[in-house]
């Protein structure tokens, strides 16, 4: 096989090069269907949190996974560590405009393949219980503390 004078050879695959413009390098596929990337703010921080439920389906795949960033909150199913979500494939996605989540948990007793219960706490002090299988939102609570807050 032909070689270049540094011993490498021609016919080798790149994963990266660097040009005058910056660095390029190959993705995964986890890393280029990222959702949408959240801009700097060196102000303040976007903590993100992550929830799991095991909702013990019959397909084996039953663990949920669920985790915002910044004014958006996404439910996926979770496939273990060694292979990656679909990320542009989110079972449930919602974007919030006037506040956003800061923590969310599943309610774990009452979780099955067909329902689950996911509260989610906002940052101007709203409650919010929904259901991401169903896409339906139940109730909201504190919703006078978003108006109180603003005043």
């Amino acid at each position: 096989m032909a070689t270049e004078g540094g011993g490498k050879e021609m016919n080798e695959i790149k994963t990266q090069f660097t040009t005058r413009e910056g660095l390029y390098k190959q993705l995964q596929h986890s890393e280029y269907s990222r959702p949408n990337r959240v801009p700097f703010n060196s102000q303040g921080s976007n903590p993100v949190r992550v929830s799991f439920v095991n909702l013990n389906d019959q397909s084996g795949n039953g663990d949920r996974l669920c985790f915002n960033v910044g004014r958006e909150l996404y439910f996926y199913i979770y496939k273990g560590v060694r292979k990656a979500a679909d990320l542009s494939k989110p079972i449930d996605k919602r974007i919030y405009k006037g506040t956003q989540p800061t923590c969310h948990d599943f309610n774990h007793l009452t979780a099955t393949a067909e329902s689950v219960s996911l509260l989610v706490g906002f940052s101007a002090g709203q409650v919010q219980l929904i259901d991401p299988i169903k896409k339906e939102t139940s109730k909201l609570f504190n919703e006078e503390m978003a108006s109180s807050w603003r005043a």
